[in-house]
């Protein structure tokens, strides 16, 4: 007689499904974050020239660069599920990489501290 095959553990199911679930979740907060940013690109860019004394070009370059920074959160997200999804797929785990987290930030520091300064000077 053969040995009766191993029962899966309902346990190991759970684990899985809430980690899938999870990384779902981790997807649609990059796309909250991307959709912020976009709001934050079109307050910036359309909405502060009109109440601002000087310039309206600064306040549209900042909206811009807002919208690129959207864009480049969305694009993130995007890699990261496929990754995310990959490596859940074959039992592992995927990092984000440290040069992601680095430029996004980076750009995303730029953008405020130049908002900062230019809300200073033309408001």
């Amino acid at each position: 007689m053969s040995p009766d095959p191993p029962v899966p553990d309902p346990a190991d199911d759970d684990v899985t499904r809430r980690t899938w679930l999870a990384a779902e979740r981790t997807w649609l907060a990059w796309w909250r974050t991307a959709l912020g940013g976009a709001a934050v690109a079109v307050a910036v860019g359309r909405g502060l020239p009109f109440i601002s004394k000087g310039a309206r070009w600064p306040f549209e370059l900042l909206g811009i660069g807002y919208g690129v920074l959207s864009l480049a959160v969305l694009l993130a997200g995007a890699v990261r599920q496929q990754h995310t999804a990959e490596s859940l797929r074959e039992g592992g785990y995927s990092e984000l990489t440290g040069s992601t987290v680095m430029w996004m930030t980076a750009g995303a520091m730029v953008l405020v501290v130049a908002t900062i300064v230019i809300i200073a000077v033309e408001l």
